[in-house]
C-alpha cells in the first residue's frame, strides 16, 4: 500500500484511521477537508481543487482522506488501495455530534484554518443521507474506475483495529 484513499461518512473515523496509517506506513496524509475549506467555512471550489489533487496524486506515496466525488476518479486512477469506513448512519451521526460537543470552537488539525468545529443542519443532513446519496455514487465510481485497486470495507471498530494490527 503506497497510494491509499480513505473514504466514508463524516463521523466514521476516516481522519483517525488515515493518521494512524500514515504513522505506521510512514506515508504523508492529505486531509482533503483542510484544502477544500477556507477560513470561515468557504469552499475552495472544484476548479481550484482539481489541479491541486492532480499534483497530489502524481506523488509516489500518499494517503488521501476524504470523499469529494468530483475528484475521486483522478485519485482512484493512481490509488492502489481504497479503505471505505462503512458505518451505520446513527453511529456516524452520534460520533460527529459528540465530536462537535467536545471540540466546538476549536479547529481540528485535518480542517482548514479558520474553520472551527461545527454541527449545523446542512452537516446533519449530509451525514443522515450519506448512505443513500453519496455512498452509491462512490461505489459506482469504484466499479467504473477502480478495478485495479484493492477495496477494504471496514464496518466496526474491531475491524479497524484488526486491519491496523495486520499492517
Amino acid at each position: 500500500m503506497q497510494r491509499i484513499l480513505v473514504i466514508g461518512c463524516s463521523g466514521g473515523g476516516k481522519s483517525t484511521l488515515a493518521r494512524k496509517l500514515g504513522q505506521r506506513l510512514d506515508i504523508p496524509v492529505i486531509p482533503l477537508d483542510s484544502i477544500w475549506w477556507q477560513p470561515g467555512w468557504v469552499p475552495l471550489g472544484h476548479e481550484k481543487l482539481r489541479p491541486l489533487v492532480e499534483k497530489m496524486v502524481a506523488e509516489e506515496s500518499w494517503i488521501i482522506d476524504g470523499n469529494f466525488p468530483d475528484t475521486f476518479p483522478k485519485r482512484l486512477a493512481r490509488a492502489d488501495t481504497v479503505i471505505w469506513i462503512d458505518r451505520p448512519r446513527l453511529v456516524n451521526f452520534a460520533r460527529a455530534f459528540g465530536r462537535f460537543l467536545k471540540l466546538r470552537g476549536t479547529v481540528r488539525e485535518e480542517m482548514g484554518e479558520g474553520c472551527p468545529e461545527k454541527f449545523d443542519l446542512e452537516f446533519a443532513r449530509y451525514i443522515w443521507t450519506y448512505n443513500r446519496e453519496v455512498a452509491p455514487r462512490m461505489a459506482a465510481l469504484i466499479r467504473q474506475h477502480g478495478s485495479h485497486t484493492e477495496v477494504v470495507r471496514l464496518r466496526k471498530d474491531s475491524e479497524i483495529a484488526e486491519f491496523l494490527e495486520a499492517i
